[in-house]
């Protein structure tokens, strides 16, 4: 009765946000940039944080012009970093609302919502003899927290980037190298242009029998799966796509989310979750790869087209679509 129409958590937020028991959040600690469009956070985790594997990404939840917006950045920390503190590493993308946010307007001090870290782009148990790890661009931060947290007697990097002062952590990356500790083949594409995967014969002879983690723009990932395919050692590849490889994209059209009781207009091409999100509703997801169901939503009416294959899914009683793969293909109203 006291504290109504606040619960006594809600004071206990404001005086302990990240104690044990609470939402899982944390607090942004500092930001060191790394390059002129990408930084590291540096985050302090609430007591409810079980950890991570090399390799794996978490979900934060980031208020920005007051809407919470979620996005999942691979963890760039290693596993046993003694302050107990993680590390995700960010590149500002064109029109990114909270990766521009993060880069350039974050401040210490902030609280942001975070949920437990996952996925499957990790390193095995058994240490593989010999290591390749191909990247490009912002690729490099899932691979970075392998290499941070997991030494091989052989690894192997060809990365790209577009100019020398785009690599994110070239300088620790050099330093690797110079310890002999890490071979790096560095690709600017401005001026060596893009990476012909077929030229890793010559980079890396041996590649085929090497175990590889590869991440970067669909072109390359799907080049990658391509040329391992061919020669018959596809199970040696490891992939990330941060985004779904877009097929075919739809008309668009008016999306209801009616739970909120919100409408918008949506184009043929955006995932429904970004369009929530952009809309403010509050959207649960996970991979943003269709991988994991995290964003599994009732599809009330209307139409939808999957971005990956082009499929129409029309409502019906039961009807269940992933946000994260679904763009409207036409009027539409989803349980949000």
């Amino acid at each position: 009765m006291v504290t109504t129409p606040l619960l006594p958590s809600d004071y206990l937020d404001l005086v302990s946000p990240l104690r044990a028991g609470a939402d899982l959040r944390g607090r942004i600690e500092s930001v060191h940039p790394e390059t002129g469009d990408a930084a590291t956070i540096v985050i302090r985790p609430g007591r409810g944080w079980r950890g991570h594997t090399a390799g794996q990404y978490v979900r934060i939840g980031v208020d920005v012009d007051g809407v919470r917006l979620w996005r999942a950045y691979s963890v760039t920390s290693p596993t046993d970093r003694q302050d107990g503190r993680v590390t995700i590493t960010v590149k500002a993308i064109p029109d990114g609302k909270v990766s521009n946010h993060l880069v350039r307007r974050t401040k210490p001090g902030t609280l942001i919502q975070l949920d437990q870290a996952t996925g499957d782009f990790v390193l095995p148990q058994a240490k593989p003899a010999k290591v390749l790890y191909l990247t490009a661009g912002s690729g490099i931060t899932p691979v970075m927290g392998m290499l941070r947290d997991t030494e091989f007697d052989d690894v192997v990097m060809v990365h790209s980037a577009p100019q020398p002062q785009d690599v994110i952590f070239r300088n620790e990356l050099h330093d690797l190298v110079a310890d002999k500790k890490l071979r790096l083949t560095e690709l600017h594409t401005d001026t060596d242009g893009i990476l012909d995967i077929a030229s890793l014969d010559e980079l890396v002879p041996d590649w085929t029998e090497r175990e590889t983690w590869a991440c970067g723009p669909a072109g390359l990932l799907d080049a990658a799966e391509k040329h391992w395919t061919e020669h018959g050692v596809q199970e040696r590849l490891h992939t990330e796509r941060f985004r779904p490889s877009i097929v075919v994209a739809g008309d668009g059209g008016e999306v209801t989310f009616s739970t909120t009781g919100k409408t918008v207009d949506a184009d043929g091409a955006t995932p429904l979750l970004d369009v929530g999100e952009e809309a403010g509703v509050l959207m649960p997801s996970g991979c943003r790869m269709g991988i994991c169901f995290g964003c599994v939503t009732p599809l009330k009416t209307g139409a939808v087209r999957d971005l990956r294959t082009g499929e129409i899914t029309e409502a019906e009683p039961g009807v269940l679509i992933q946000t994260c793969v679904s763009a409207a293909a036409g009027p539409c109203d989803i349980e949000r």
